[in-house]
């Protein structure tokens, strides 16, 4: 499904969403006439120092103009751009400055919804997607935190160990299915006209708290993870 099909199906009533070198701008209004911003990476680009402080400015603005308006972020992205200039230039500020962006947004008021379309791995998917409040994807969205032959470098654990592991346990490996098993992805969503529907009916809801751990091990993706967050929430209440 083609952005552009997508943001038919998202919004029936017309926007005023464009794509530019990459980078997705614009507003629109969902069902029950409330306004939107829409931000986003497409294309499969890889967001550099540019990109980062570009979408980072976009949400800078949407905080400074006040109101509750909604953010949806739109993913098509690539890993991060890991080029000599990006690095030297501070690429890990600036993506940490845009996830930190995104998360004022939502204690300002605006919920923040990722909507994972086609690809993005590793830092890239880290800043933008995993820092919304929310995140939702279509049936060929193909998300990965760290592919497995990087995991085997980084870790020197044989290739072929990893990948045995990754067919039982979803922290090993890449993919729609397994990312929605550890609870990072709350609903994957069918393409077509239900997706006005589906937005509509979500930013609806009241806002939760992060349900992220209790998802991955009602799924059996990460089993332990509700039960540490408990405990780390215990601690910090007991330590204040």
């Amino acid at each position: 499904m083609a952005l552009a099909d997508i943001l038919a199906a998202l919004f029936p009533a017309g926007h005023a969403v464009a794509e530019r070198d990459g980078l997705i701008r614009g507003a629109a209004r969902i069902e029950g006439d409330r306004s939107i911003h829409v931000i986003g990476i497409a294309d499969k680009t890889s967001p550099g120092v540019d990109e980062a402080l570009a979408l980072a400015a976009d949400v800078l603005s949407i905080i400074d103009g006040g109101g509750d308006v909604p953010i949806l972020l739109l993913l098509d992205s690539g890993s991060q751009r890991m080029s000599r200039r990006d690095e030297l230039l501070g690429l890990n500020e600036t993506l940490a400055h845009l996830a930190k962006l995104l998360r004022l947004a939502q204690v300002r008021g605006h919920r923040t919804v990722g909507l994972l379309y086609g690809g993005s791995a590793a830092g890239a998917f880290i800043a933008t997607a995993l820092a919304c409040d929310v995140l939702v994807a279509l049936p060929q969205a193909y998300p990965e935190v760290m592919d497995l032959p990087s995991i085997a470098r980084v870790t020197k654990l044989p290739l072929d160990l990893l990948e045995e592991k990754a067919k039982t346990t979803a922290v090993f490996a890449p993919g729609l299915a397994n990312l929605h098993a550890t609870g990072a992805i709350a609903e994957i969503w069918e393409d077509g006209p239900s997706l006005a529907g589906r937005l509509a009916a979500l930013l609806a809801g009241a806002a939760t708290d992060d349900r992220r751990a209790l998802w991955g091990k009602e799924r059996g993706g990460r089993p332990k993870a509700a039960d540490i967050a408990r405990e780390v929430q215990r601690l910090a209440e007991t330590h204040g």
